[in-house]
């Protein structure tokens, strides 16, 4: 991690602001994983970074608002500098034709090191109101990695082969168990 804060001096200003700068370097890696595979049907890897730009979208407004009801439109103190790689996945993590098995993985890794995040940095925070904060989204954190967990061990065997592999064994038993599935 590459954090070179004091967690100890932040304020719950900077601590929202750091929380939504977090959300949005998310969503915006999901977003480029996704144009950069690009969706080929329902369900494939690309669609499962769209839903995770859609959920890190929505999680980083929720706290941007919060922020403005409490500190209007004060500047803010940390950069994205502060955050780099705290949450999103690498960004040679999601490879053409991946399996949406590999995408939930890579998601299921990003949400894992959120949690980290937060959890590491809410042993150096002593202002009450910003280890609440950090524990409530160290929590909707471990949500999402629950989440994705029960994605992932509900998903069909044809979600697990690549496409890729699927190309070169076109009669192959996941590729028929696919047909029967969505014809």
């Amino acid at each position: 991690m590459s954090i070179k804060l004091d967690f100890s001096k932040l304020s719950l200003m900077d601590a929202l602001d750091l929380a939504t700068l977090i959300e949005v370097e998310a969503f915006k890696r999901y977003t480029q994983f996704a144009e950069r595979l690009g969706s080929s049907a329902a369900g494939d890897a690309a669609s499962v970074f769209e839903s995770m730009a859609l959920n890190e979208n929505k999680h980083g407004e929720q706290i941007a608002e919060r922020r403005i009801a409490l500190f209007g439109d004060q500047r803010p103190q940390v950069r994205i500098t502060d955050i780099f790689d705290v949450e999103a996945p690498d960004y040679g993590a999601p490879t053409r034709g991946m399996s949406p098995l590999k995408a939930y993985w890579v998601a299921l890794s990003a949400e894992r090191k959120a949690y980290a995040f937060y959890d590491q940095a809410l042993r150096h925070v002593s202002q009450p109101e910003i280890k609440a904060l950090f524990e409530e989204l160290r929590e909707e954190e471990a949500e999402h990695v629950q989440m994705i967990e029960a994605i992932i061990a509900k998903l069909p065997p044809e979600a697990r082969v690549d496409q890729d592999d699927e190309d070169d064994y076109p009669n192959s038993d996941v590729r028929l168990l696919a047909k029967d599935r969505f014809e």
